[in-house]
Protein backbone atom coordinates (compact mmCIF):
# COMPACT_ATOMS: atom_id res chain seq x y z
CA UNK A 1 0.00 0.00 0.00
CA UNK A 2 1.19 3.39 -0.83
CA UNK A 3 1.82 5.85 1.27
CA UNK A 4 0.63 9.42 0.65
CA UNK A 5 3.14 12.06 0.69
CA UNK A 6 2.05 14.70 2.73
CA UNK A 7 1.63 18.57 1.60
CA UNK A 8 4.31 20.86 2.64
CA UNK A 9 2.79 23.25 5.61
CA UNK A 10 2.00 26.30 3.83
CA UNK A 11 4.72 28.69 5.32
CA UNK A 12 3.03 31.93 4.68
CA UNK A 13 5.06 33.30 1.96
CA UNK A 14 3.13 35.77 -0.54
CA UNK A 15 4.92 36.70 -3.53
CA UNK A 16 5.04 40.50 -3.86
CA UNK A 17 6.67 40.95 -6.49
CA UNK A 18 4.07 43.13 -8.20
CA UNK A 19 4.54 45.74 -5.97
CA UNK A 20 7.75 46.91 -7.55
CA UNK A 21 6.02 47.90 -10.78
CA UNK A 22 2.53 48.90 -9.29
CA UNK A 23 5.03 52.06 -7.34
CA UNK A 24 6.96 52.21 -10.05
CA UNK A 25 3.12 53.72 -11.91
CA UNK A 26 2.25 55.41 -8.51
CA UNK A 27 5.21 57.25 -9.04
CA UNK A 28 4.88 58.14 -12.41
CA UNK A 29 1.61 59.68 -12.14
CA UNK A 30 2.70 61.27 -8.63
CA UNK A 31 5.33 63.22 -11.17
CA UNK A 32 2.41 63.85 -13.81
CA UNK A 33 0.31 65.50 -11.26
CA UNK A 34 3.00 67.43 -9.43
CA UNK A 35 3.91 68.79 -13.30
CA UNK A 36 0.24 69.48 -14.43
CA UNK A 37 -0.15 71.18 -11.35
CA UNK A 38 2.78 73.59 -11.40
CA UNK A 39 1.98 74.28 -15.29
CA UNK A 40 -1.38 75.53 -14.52
CA UNK A 41 -3.60 77.79 -11.98
CA UNK A 42 -5.87 75.56 -9.79
CA UNK A 43 -8.82 76.85 -8.03
CA UNK A 44 -9.99 75.66 -4.54
CA UNK A 45 -12.52 73.35 -6.06
CA UNK A 46 -10.37 71.70 -8.65
CA UNK A 47 -7.20 71.27 -5.78
CA UNK A 48 -9.58 69.76 -3.75
CA UNK A 49 -10.26 66.84 -6.43
CA UNK A 50 -6.78 65.97 -6.91
CA UNK A 51 -6.25 65.73 -2.91
CA UNK A 52 -9.14 63.48 -3.16
CA UNK A 53 -7.73 61.41 -5.40
CA UNK A 54 -4.29 60.91 -3.79
CA UNK A 55 -5.92 60.24 -0.70
CA UNK A 56 -8.15 57.04 -2.51
CA UNK A 57 -4.57 56.10 -4.05
CA UNK A 58 -2.79 55.58 -0.90
CA UNK A 59 -5.53 54.24 1.27
CA UNK A 60 -7.15 56.79 2.90
CA UNK A 61 -4.99 58.68 5.59
CA UNK A 62 -3.03 62.33 5.13
CA UNK A 63 -3.22 63.34 1.35
CA UNK A 64 -0.02 64.33 0.10
CA UNK A 65 -0.98 67.86 -1.15
CA UNK A 66 -3.65 68.25 2.02
CA UNK A 67 -1.18 70.97 4.00
CA UNK A 68 -0.40 72.72 0.60
CA UNK A 69 -0.71 76.69 1.54
CA UNK A 70 -1.55 77.63 -1.92
CA UNK A 71 -4.71 77.20 -4.31
CA UNK A 72 -3.46 79.64 -7.28
CA UNK A 73 -0.37 80.32 -8.84
CA UNK A 74 0.53 84.21 -7.58
CA UNK A 75 0.42 86.43 -10.02
CA UNK A 76 3.92 87.96 -10.91
CA UNK A 77 3.27 91.59 -9.60
CA UNK A 78 3.59 93.78 -6.18
CA UNK A 79 0.55 92.33 -4.25
CA UNK A 80 0.91 95.68 -1.96
CA UNK A 81 0.88 97.40 -5.54
CA UNK A 82 -2.61 96.19 -6.62
CA UNK A 83 -3.82 96.26 -2.63
CA UNK A 84 -2.87 100.47 -3.33
CA UNK A 85 -4.75 100.84 -6.74
CA UNK A 86 -7.89 99.03 -5.22
CA UNK A 87 -7.64 101.30 -2.13
CA UNK A 88 -6.85 104.45 -4.00
CA UNK A 89 -10.31 103.35 -6.20
CA UNK A 90 -12.20 102.49 -3.23
CA UNK A 91 -10.80 105.86 -1.32
CA UNK A 92 -12.20 108.11 -4.44
CA UNK A 93 -15.52 106.16 -4.96
CA UNK A 94 -16.54 107.03 -1.49
CA UNK A 95 -15.39 110.46 -1.99
CA UNK A 96 -17.75 110.76 -4.77
CA UNK A 97 -20.68 109.26 -2.45
CA UNK A 98 -20.25 112.26 -0.34
CA UNK A 99 -20.29 114.65 -3.50
CA UNK A 100 -23.99 112.74 -3.99
CA UNK A 101 -25.05 113.04 -0.65
CA UNK A 102 -24.87 116.82 -0.84
CA UNK A 103 -26.38 117.34 -3.99
CA UNK A 104 -29.51 114.76 -2.48
CA UNK A 105 -29.85 116.62 0.22
CA UNK A 106 -29.89 120.23 -1.74
CA UNK A 107 -32.44 118.22 -3.61
CA UNK A 108 -34.64 117.40 -1.19
CA UNK A 109 -34.45 120.45 1.03
CA UNK A 110 -35.81 122.46 -2.12
CA UNK A 111 -37.78 119.74 -3.36
CA UNK A 112 -36.52 119.22 -6.31
CA UNK A 113 -37.18 115.71 -6.68
CA UNK A 114 -38.67 116.13 -9.95
CA UNK A 115 -36.27 117.48 -11.67
CA UNK A 116 -33.07 116.24 -10.49
CA UNK A 117 -31.84 113.00 -10.52
CA UNK A 118 -28.19 111.82 -9.42
CA UNK A 119 -26.59 108.16 -10.53
CA UNK A 120 -23.25 106.58 -9.53
CA UNK A 121 -22.19 105.21 -13.20
CA UNK A 122 -18.76 103.71 -14.20
CA UNK A 123 -18.35 106.76 -15.61
CA UNK A 124 -18.33 108.86 -13.06
CA UNK A 125 -21.46 110.71 -10.67
CA UNK A 126 -23.89 111.79 -13.28
CA UNK A 127 -26.27 114.71 -12.14
CA UNK A 128 -29.47 114.74 -14.24
CA UNK A 129 -31.56 118.26 -14.39
CA UNK A 130 -34.75 118.43 -16.62
CA UNK A 131 -34.51 120.95 -18.80
CA UNK A 132 -38.12 122.66 -17.67
CA UNK A 133 -36.22 124.10 -14.66
CA UNK A 134 -33.91 125.48 -16.40
CA UNK A 135 -35.01 126.92 -20.09
CA UNK A 136 -38.19 127.86 -21.44
CA UNK A 137 -39.47 125.75 -24.67
CA UNK A 138 -36.95 125.97 -27.79
CA UNK A 139 -34.78 128.77 -25.69
CA UNK A 140 -31.09 128.05 -24.74
CA UNK A 141 -30.87 130.92 -22.06
CA UNK A 142 -31.44 130.24 -18.35
CA UNK A 143 -34.20 131.90 -16.76
CA UNK A 144 -33.52 134.46 -14.39
CA UNK A 145 -35.46 132.42 -11.67
CA UNK A 146 -33.55 129.56 -11.72
CA UNK A 147 -29.80 131.28 -12.05
CA UNK A 148 -29.49 131.25 -8.75
CA UNK A 149 -30.31 127.14 -8.48
CA UNK A 150 -27.70 127.17 -11.11
CA UNK A 151 -25.04 129.07 -8.87
CA UNK A 152 -25.64 127.04 -5.73
CA UNK A 153 -25.11 123.91 -8.53
CA UNK A 154 -21.78 125.23 -8.99
CA UNK A 155 -20.69 125.47 -5.82
CA UNK A 156 -21.31 121.77 -4.83
CA UNK A 157 -18.86 121.25 -8.04
CA UNK A 158 -15.31 123.07 -5.49
CA UNK A 159 -13.91 119.83 -4.45
CA UNK A 160 -10.89 119.42 -2.81
CA UNK A 161 -9.30 117.58 -5.69
CA UNK A 162 -10.28 118.94 -8.90
CA UNK A 163 -11.95 116.94 -11.21
CA UNK A 164 -12.90 116.77 -14.57
CA UNK A 165 -16.32 117.99 -15.34
CA UNK A 166 -18.55 117.01 -18.96
CA UNK A 167 -21.54 119.22 -19.52
CA UNK A 168 -24.10 117.69 -22.02
CA UNK A 169 -27.60 119.05 -23.47
CA UNK A 170 -30.19 116.76 -24.96
CA UNK A 171 -33.25 117.08 -26.75
CA UNK A 172 -36.51 115.56 -27.46
CA UNK A 173 -37.20 114.14 -30.91
CA UNK A 174 -39.40 117.11 -32.40
CA UNK A 175 -36.93 118.94 -34.87
CA UNK A 176 -36.45 122.87 -34.30
CA UNK A 177 -35.30 125.19 -37.04
CA UNK A 178 -35.47 128.73 -36.58
CA UNK A 179 -33.58 132.11 -36.86
CA UNK A 180 -31.62 131.01 -33.57
CA UNK A 181 -30.93 127.54 -34.25
CA UNK A 182 -30.88 125.62 -36.97
CA UNK A 183 -31.55 122.25 -35.56
CA UNK A 184 -31.72 120.39 -32.07
CA UNK A 185 -27.94 119.97 -32.40
CA UNK A 186 -27.44 123.47 -31.89
CA UNK A 187 -29.85 123.96 -29.63
CA UNK A 188 -28.72 120.83 -27.36
CA UNK A 189 -25.13 122.21 -27.34
CA UNK A 190 -25.93 125.74 -27.01
CA UNK A 191 -27.92 124.93 -23.61
CA UNK A 192 -24.87 123.39 -22.06
CA UNK A 193 -22.80 126.06 -23.02
CA UNK A 194 -25.01 128.36 -21.39
CA UNK A 195 -25.11 126.36 -18.49
CA UNK A 196 -21.36 125.72 -18.24
CA UNK A 197 -20.65 129.73 -18.24
CA UNK A 198 -22.89 130.21 -15.33
CA UNK A 199 -21.20 127.96 -12.98
CA UNK A 200 -17.87 128.95 -14.57
CA UNK A 201 -18.60 132.88 -13.71
CA UNK A 202 -19.83 132.12 -10.43
CA UNK A 203 -17.21 130.64 -8.00
CA UNK A 204 -13.97 131.17 -10.44
CA UNK A 205 -14.02 127.79 -11.89
CA UNK A 206 -11.41 126.44 -14.10
CA UNK A 207 -12.61 126.16 -17.30
CA UNK A 208 -9.72 123.40 -18.47
CA UNK A 209 -11.49 121.65 -16.13
CA UNK A 210 -14.88 121.75 -18.16
CA UNK A 211 -16.25 120.63 -21.63
CA UNK A 212 -19.57 120.97 -23.67
CA UNK A 213 -21.92 118.18 -25.43
CA UNK A 214 -24.33 118.47 -27.37
CA UNK A 215 -26.45 115.23 -28.44
CA UNK A 216 -29.72 116.71 -30.14
CA UNK A 217 -32.13 113.61 -29.84
CA UNK A 218 -29.79 110.98 -30.10
CA UNK A 219 -29.53 109.83 -26.84
CA UNK A 220 -32.98 109.47 -25.01
CA UNK A 221 -33.33 107.83 -21.88
CA UNK A 222 -37.35 107.45 -22.63
CA UNK A 223 -39.51 107.16 -25.49
CA UNK A 224 -40.48 110.34 -27.35
CA UNK A 225 -44.09 108.60 -28.19
CA UNK A 226 -45.43 110.25 -25.21
CA UNK A 227 -44.93 113.76 -23.69
CA UNK A 228 -44.54 112.44 -20.32
CA UNK A 229 -40.95 110.38 -22.22
CA UNK A 230 -39.91 113.44 -23.71
CA UNK A 231 -39.90 115.95 -21.02
CA UNK A 232 -37.36 113.48 -19.63
CA UNK A 233 -35.17 113.30 -22.67
CA UNK A 234 -34.61 117.48 -22.63
CA UNK A 235 -32.28 117.58 -19.85
CA UNK A 236 -29.06 118.74 -18.94
CA UNK A 237 -26.27 116.43 -17.49
CA UNK A 238 -23.54 116.77 -15.51
CA UNK A 239 -21.03 114.11 -15.36
CA UNK A 240 -18.30 114.41 -12.72
CA UNK A 241 -15.85 112.12 -13.16
CA UNK A 242 -13.64 109.75 -11.03
CA UNK A 243 -9.83 110.45 -10.27
CA UNK A 244 -9.20 107.12 -10.29
CA UNK A 245 -10.41 104.09 -12.85
CA UNK A 246 -11.40 100.83 -11.35
CA UNK A 247 -8.18 99.18 -12.43
CA UNK A 248 -6.03 102.03 -10.53
CA UNK A 249 -5.45 104.06 -13.52
CA UNK A 250 -4.80 107.63 -12.41
CA UNK A 251 -7.24 110.13 -14.36
CA UNK A 252 -4.96 112.87 -15.96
Amino acid sequence: MSRKRKRKKDDGHIDESWLLPYSDLLTLLLALFIVLFASSSLDEAKFSQISSVFNQIFDGGKGVMDDAAPTSVPVPKDSSGEENENSSYLEDQKSLEGIQEKLDDYIAVHELENQFETQLTDEGLLVTIRDSILFETGKATISPQYENMAKDIANLLIFEKPRQIVITGHTDNVPIHNAEFEDNWELSAKRALNFLKIIISSNGLDPKLFSVKGYGDTEPIASNDTSEGRSKNRRVEVLIQPLVMKDGTMVE
